[in-house]
């Protein structure tokens, strides 16, 4: 029986991979490499963290992105100038070749629990059998639609994880909706691919993080404000770098943190390709919408009460995600019945642990435990050190008392 699966290979899976690998426990990964990254997000998007927070981590800092781009040739600074997204996954795939070249790129269709471990059976029909499974899925499970939009077909209504390629909408009309990072960048990269673009949301004004000067900040400054993998201030530092005592602070006030914590925002950069440059309509409410005579017509409550159309020929709800775990379908039922959640997320243990033994969660499913920085690469090092010490341990308890070999059994 293996020892350990990891499932997902983003920033968060490949970590804990490295630090698996690093300390010579066996396991085995299954994923797209920095799918999330390649396959979701729109070409020429740039990432809201600094350099110095768009790490992968091993446990010797052995590869780093500043290490990546000296290593290719890209400019980097550690603050101040934006990561690409095609640099950053770039650099995924670099770190899976040199830190996680076990890496299976396979899916996995089912995983059931037997006894006091899982089966897991991928798409090609090989089963494997495993003690611990650790979840690192990201966000593309967890797209998130409002409900009084999702009965638009895909002809008309789509999330904004599905555009990697924007150059499809050129000469068309098209309302994205959001007032996040997600649909501001998405908004900005379709206007200058040629769509004639309009950007909806409820918020009464956009908010863009704030530019860096270039000037030395004094040291007031920086003792009020501290720089953090989250970004300037104390809130912000604690998040960053303090995810285990964030995690007995008492629920209710955790899941509120979550909520409110890094709102919607863009970066300093997208502010540009957006304001002056398109229709935005600000304190506007989806009411729901419907088909006319080939074209979407989206109904919107101002800000005063009234309400109107905003028509175009396709939507994009750029709306986030939200966690929920009726959303793993690869998860047996009966596994995902057991599982202890709030409000469609896991309740972990201080070691990333659902209320099922040996089944763990880590990225942003864990958000509601460790608070905001699991939304983010930053806190991939965190939760890779936390998980790989549980693992370590369980393992060196079951070889002390049961010799055992890792093994993999297969159906074929």
């Amino acid at each position: 029986m293996l020892d350990t699966a990891i499932i997902g290979a983003g920033p968060y899976g490949l970590s804990i991979a490295a630090h698996l690998r690093h300390r010579g426990i066996p396991f085995r990964i299954f994923g797209r490499p920095m799918d999330s990254w390649l396959q979701h997000m729109p070409k020429g998007m740039m990432l809201k963290s600094d350099g110095f927070a768009s790490d992968i981590y091993d446990p010797e800092q052995a590869f780093t992105l500043r290490q990546f781009c000296a290593e290719q040739g890209i400019q980097y600074a550690d603050a101040g100038l934006p990561v690409r997204l095609e640099t950053f996954g770039a650099y995924g795939l670099a770190f899976r070749d040199r830190m996680v070249p076990e890496l299976e790129e396979k899916l996995v269709a089912n995983v059931d629990r037997v006894g006091d471990g899982f089966v897991l059976r991928l798409e090609d029909g090989e089963t494997i059998q495993a003690r611990r499974l650790v979840l690192a899925v990201g966000i593309t499970h967890f797209e998130y639609i409002p409900e009084n939009l999702a009965h638009l077909s895909p002809e008309f209504l789509s999330h904004s994880a599905r555009h990697r390629e924007v150059e499809t909408f050129r000469g068309r009309s098209v309302a994205v909706i959001g007032g996040g990072a997600s649909a501001l960048d998405l908004a900005g990269l379709l206007h200058e691919a040629g769509a004639d673009v309009q950007l909806v949301s409820r918020r009464s004004e956009l908010k863009f993080h704030s530019q860096p000067t270039g000037k030395p900040r004094s040291w007031w400054q920086q003792i009020r404000h501290p720089q953090s993998g989250l970004g300037p201030g104390m809130r912000s530092r604690f998040f960053a770098d303090a995810p285990g005592a964030f995690y007995y602070l008492p629920e209710r006030l955790r899941l509120e943190i979550v909520r409110r914590t890094l709102g919607p925002s863009g970066g300093w950069f997208i502010r540009d390709k957006v304001i002056g440059k398109l229709p935005v309509h600000l304190g506007c409410t989806p009411l729901g919408a419907d088909v006319r005579n080939g074209r979407v017509c989206l109904s919107v409550q101002t800000a005063d009460g009234s309400k109107r159309e905003i028509v175009s020929e396709h939507l994009i709800a750029a709306t986030g995600y939200k966690v929920d775990l009726e959303r793993l379908k690869f998860l047996n039922p009966e596994i995902r019945s057991k599982i202890k959640a709030v409000q469609g997320a896991p309740v972990l243990s201080s070691i990333f642990e659902s209320s099922i033994p040996g089944l763990y969660f880590a990225g942003v499913a864990a958000a509601n435990s460790f608070g905001p920085v699991m939304r983010f690469a930053f806190g991939a090092g965190f939760a890779a050190r936390t998980v790989t010490r549980a693992l370590a341990k369980s393992a060196s308890r079951e070889t002390t008392s049961v010799p055992v070999r890792s093994v993999a059994t297969s159906s074929k």
